[in-house]
């Protein structure tokens, strides 16, 4: 299983050591208080500890709106569940929203069959640059 590669979007594509690369922590897409976090590989048991400190991280210091783009995320499991329905907790209790955009079929089907589509915004893509 490939793990998974988070990837920051701001102005600039930070690479994390590892295969998690993410973007935060500043606003992205040109819009103030806008930060998307871009997965790539498998949200499994093996990454979440990972992506959930990074994540945590990420709250800390990002806007009013935080988007997990999973359009490059092939595969999820009960831990990287975990990870987004803790992370949309932390959110909410911050006054941050949480959306997840841009789901592989796979992992669009896995939310709804779970119900996480229903407790979780799921849009189809991130929004463009305004």
């Amino acid at each position: 299983m490939a793990t998974p590669t988070l990837t920051a979007v701001s102005d600039r594509y930070a690479r994390l050591p590892g295969s998690t690369a993410l973007r935060g922590g500043r606003p992205s897409h040109g819009r103030a208080g806008h930060t998307v976090v871009a997965l790539n590989g498998d949200l499994d048991f093996a990454s979440a500890p990972a992506l959930r400190e990074h994540l945590r991280g990420t709250l800390r210091h990002c806007g009013r709106l935080l988007t997990l783009d999973l359009g490059e995320v092939a595969f999820c499991d009960a831990a990287g569940l975990a990870v987004l329905i803790g992370t949309g907790r932390r959110a909410a209790g911050l006054g941050i929203t949480l959306r997840l955009a841009n789901p592989r079929p796979q992992v669009a089907k896995l939310l709804r069959v779970t119900g996480l589509d229903r407790v979780l915004t799921v849009v189809p893509q991130v929004e463009p640059a305004a």
